[in-house]
Order: C-alpha cells, then structure tokens, then sequence
C-alpha cells in the first residue's frame, strides 16, 4: 500500500498538467482553437512551475534535464504559446 501510494503521489503534477492538456483537446475540437491553445500554454507554464516549486522526487517524469533548463525551457514555450494565442486575430473578422 505504502508504494501504491508514493507512486499516486509522484504522479499527481503529471495528472494535473494532463488534466489541463485534456481541456485544451476538449476546446480545440469544439472549434475553439485560440481558446485551447492559450489554455496549452497554461499547462506547459503549469508544468514548468510544479517543475521549480516541487522537489526532484516530487516531480516525476516532468524532470527532464536539469531543474533551470527544464523550468526555463517551459515557462518560455507556455508563455509563448499564450502570447501567440492571443495575438493572433479570429478568422472571419477584419
């Protein structure tokens, strides 16, 4: 029981960042692509943040490299995406 539960445990950032990611598919394929692509760069930036907060036992397969790349490298990329998301115009107006 004890190791069924540090691994629940370990996993709970990548369940909550997959979470995201599910609801970011859910609004893209109701034809709501800005919306969903600002809310993935919401979860790459969720990601990049359990990944600087958290300790490396913590985080589980969110530690890729080293903690200032990985946080670095995730935090840029979400904030990326969002930017894009809401700088680009809908289609259809103009």
């Amino acid at each position: 029981m004890d190791r069924s539960l540090r691994l629940a445990r370990l996993n709970l950032p990548l369940v909550a960042v997959t979470l995201v990611i599910a609801a970011a598919v859910i609004l893209v394929l109701a034809d709501r692509w800005r919306r969903g692509a600002f809310v993935f760069g919401g979860a790459v930036m969720l990601a990049g943040i359990l990944r600087w907060i958290l300790d490396p036992d913590q985080v589980g397969v969110l530690a890729v490299r080293s903690k200032t790349f990985d946080v670095g490298a995730m935090l840029t990329v979400g904030g990326v995406i969002m930017a894009l998301a809401v700088s680009i115009d809908p289609l259809g107006t103009g």
